[in-house]
């Protein structure tokens, strides 16, 4: 199930909030690995590193790295401080975090009254790369929105992986971690006491769902991780918020089952989402929307037409299954419609 190696690390690459990408020299090659300091301590070069190469080897596009497991030689000091909440659980890298919702927590009391939430608009997406593209269409419509991310297990578990939430710390108020994941601002156990903290101890106006990076597929009709989004829009009007869901879209995909409106929503939205929510459409694609499939919902429409013009200067923070919004805008555009509708929610 793990594929060991043990190398030495030859140079430090970039880093970013909880990452670290290194070279390694594994039996006289060398490797690219991604090490977090937090977990593992920070390498330094010289260090011997033991790696997990499956993901490596596999070759995968997302996760594509050879991970730190750990630095032997040098092992980092006992962490220290509150928490009793695990995360990443009887796994050997499980870590102990503070819960925003455990009774240790300042929060523990405002988390325990469980107020429901006051109509707040929680937009729900398939794939974490929706996330700058919802951000952008908030704050082209409403700039001064205060605006959460929740980020659920689906994907990557350690928040630090995402270099598109590194670079959107300063246009976010604050980030969730719920379930397995870990590294958020705040920590919670699900993502229904996330999105209350969220919106209770971060002061957000909108919430923003999404897996982390990689999330996982298999070609079947219930075999992926996106399954997940319909589950969230049935937490956010569990706990008093307004679901806003995010069309997956694609004009480029090479897949058939992800042109046009994408399998994965019509499975998580039309069929796994029991509460009803605002399913938005760009008004230029509104044709390609089979209303039937998503019978529970309100499809609302939102004008778009000005909306690759609102993206072009987020560009840098949009790629998706490699593909950038020149290659292929929907994908893109679908999102930023959702955070335009979330917007015109509020007062």
């Amino acid at each position: 199930m793990i594929r060991w190696r043990r190398g030495t690390v030859a140079a430090l690459g970039r880093s970013w909030s909880g990452s670290q990408e290194l070279d390694v020299v594994v039996d006289g090659e060398t490797v690219r690995a991604l090490a977090h300091p937090p977990l593992v301590g920070q390498p330094l070069v010289g260090d011997a590193v033991l790696l997990n190469v499956g993901a490596l080897d596999l070759g995968l596009g997302t996760g594509g790295y050879a991970l730190v497991v750990a630095l032997p030689d040098r092992l980092p000091p006992d962490a220290e401080g509150p928490g009793h909440l695990v995360k990443a659980r009887y796994t050997p890298l499980q870590a102990v975090v503070l819960g925003a919702d455990e009774q240790d927590s300042p929060s523990h009391a405002l988390l325990a009254a469980a107020e429901p939430l006051p109509g707040t608009p929680v937009v729900v997406a398939d794939l974490h790369s929706s996330l700058p593209a919802v951000l952008a269409g908030v704050l082209a419509a409403r700039p001064a929105t205060r605006v959460s991310y929740v980020m659920t297990d689906g994907g990557a578990l350690p928040l630090w992986f995402s270099r598109t939430v590194s670079l959107l710390r300063e246009r976010l108020v604050g980030t969730v971690t719920v379930g397995q994941a870990f590294g958020g601002d705040l920590e919670a156990v699900s993502l229904h006491s996330g999105l209350l903290a969220a919106v209770r101890v971060q002061d957000a106006e909108v919430v923003v769902v999404t897996q982390g990076p990689g999330n996982l597929g298999t070609g079947t009709s219930w075999g992926f991780s996106g399954v997940a989004a319909g589950e969230a829009v049935n937490a956010a009007a569990a706990v008093g918020g307004r679901p806003v869901a995010v069309l997956r879209m694609s004009e480029a995909d090479p897949r058939p089952r992800h042109r046009g409106v994408s399998h994965h929503s019509m499975t998580a939205y039309g069929r796994v989402a029991l509460a009803p929510a605002d399913v938005v459409v760009p008004a230029s694609r509104a044709g390609a929307v089979d209303a039937a499939a998503f019978a529970r919902h309100r499809l609302v429409e939102v004008e778009d037409a000005d909306l690759r013009a609102v993206l072009e200067p987020w560009s840098r923070l949009l790629s998706s299954m490699g593909r950038g919004l020149a290659d292929d805008p929907v994908a893109f555009v679908a999102a930023a419609a959702a955070g335009r509708h979330a917007a015109g929610l509020l007062p």
